[in-house]
């Protein structure tokens, strides 16, 4: 009988400490406090996280969230958190309203910066985020983007087939990210719903993955795109009667959806391959599905997150009698972060991503090297994201076609 892979685990004896305070302690609170937990013990690290303390403005669900996840002490104002001299890094987990604001703090203050996707709210607040990135980074600071799916091990494998030339030149990338979540219009007006808050709607929540993945995998940060969306909804209940960023409730107790339902665009990159992306919260059915799919002269590779252990692959080499797309189970140890979790065949999750997300982030800020996606990467996307706006309010007016 095969033996079981020996695991690695840190347990951070005897390492000096990264001392770690998170804004934000929701969902992706949640999914970063996991993180960071986990990545010492699983991972033989340079450096020890310790989780030192946490902010949110709810005193006692900040306190909840402290002990439920693990965090030393708790803060209700996010500058007293990054005056803290116990603290090395400051993750931010906040809607993207504040992602600057608190990032330009941190950095100032001399503190490395995890900050949530998408970088900002506009490429300006991106741009001034990236520009203190640098000037920290001369002073030993480092600042990391959190795209978290290019730490599925699956996709991080792609990303090498890639690189070394598996699929030959490029033709077609097609990313999809499908979810549900706002098909009934009696979904309460959310911070999420709100331009002010969220930046965007599906195209910031959803896209910026996509864009950032698909850019990853291939190489390339993409050169211009054509674009439409939509908003389905345009009026919804305020929970409680109330939502932050409106001054006064209307009489009939709706607030006013001032973000996109979805987005659909095309793409071109420099070597010349085309790419489509479709991101929406309306796919009836659909939860979290995001796939994307790489097409070039010499073979293929297609990721489906809602089978993220899995990777297909086509050898566009091989024999037609025998040829076609087979399934990478991508569970083996000398596959991307996969020598320090299970034996072969035993699969991880989501919450993984964050784990890794971790580790790659402690092992920058021990070699004093610019963490991948860095804030520049960041801003890049950032102006993706903005293009695609900027191309659908030209497009919103549809050429009609003669019956």
């Amino acid at each position: 009988m095969a033996q079981p892979q020996q695991q690695s685990e840190g347990t951070g004896a005897g390492k000096p400490p990264l001392r770690v305070g998170m804004v934000g302690y929701a969902f992706m609170g949640a999914a970063h406090s996991q993180g960071w937990r986990t990545a010492g013990r699983v991972f033989d690290l340079p450096l020890s996280p310790v989780l030192a303390a946490i902010c949110g403005r709810d005193a006692d669900a900040v306190r909840s969230a402290a002990d439920r996840h693990g965090w030393a002490a708790a803060e209700t104002d996010w500058r007293a958190l990054v005056e803290r001299d116990d603290i090395d890094l400051v993750d931010i987990c906040t809607p993207g309203d504040s992602h600057a604001e608190i990032a330009l703090a941190a950095l100032a203050a001399g503190k490395h910066v995890l900050c949530e996707k998408p970088l900002a709210n506009t490429v300006a607040e991106a741009e001034a985020m990236a520009r203190a990135a640098e000037t920290a980074q001369q002073n030993g600071r480092l600042a990391m983007v959190g795209f978290n799916y290019r730490r599925v091990p699956a996709a991080a494998l792609a990303r090498r087939m890639v690189a070394e030339g598996r699929l030959g030149v490029l033709r077609h990338v097609r990313v999809t990210y499908l979810q549900d979540w706002l098909v009934d219009p009696s979904f309460p007006l959310t911070w999420r719903l709100r331009k002010e808050q969220a930046g965007s709607g599906s195209l910031g929540d959803l896209g910026a993955h996509i864009v950032d993945l698909a850019q990853y995998l291939t190489g390339e940060h993409l050169a211009g795109v054509s674009a439409l969306t939509e908003t389905f909804v345009r009026e919804r209940p305020l929970p409680g009667g109330v939502v932050q960023g409106l001054s006064a409730a209307p009489a009939d107790g709706t607030g006013q959806v001032t973000v996109d339902d979805a987005a659909l665009f095309t793409g071109r990159f420099p070597s010349g391959a085309l790419a489509s992306f479709e991101a929406t919260r309306y796919a009836t059915g659909r939860k979290n599905a995001l796939r994307i799919e790489l097409n070039g002269e010499r073979g293929s590779l297609a990721f489906d997150l809602e089978r993220l252990n899995e990777l297909s692959y086509h050898d566009g080499t091989e024999p037609g009698a025998h040829a076609g797309f087979r399934r990478i189970l991508v569970t083996e140890p000398d596959h991307p972060y996969l020598d320090a979790w299970w034996p072969p065949g035993h699969g991880l999750g989501y919450e993984h991503t964050f784990v890794h997300q971790a580790r790659d982030l402690v092992h920058a800020v021990a070699e004093g090297r610019r963490p991948e996606p860095s804030f520049a990467d960041g801003l890049q996307v950032q102006r993706v994201l903005a293009a695609v706006e900027e191309s659908a309010g030209k497009n919103s007016v549809y050429t009609p076609i003669a019956a």
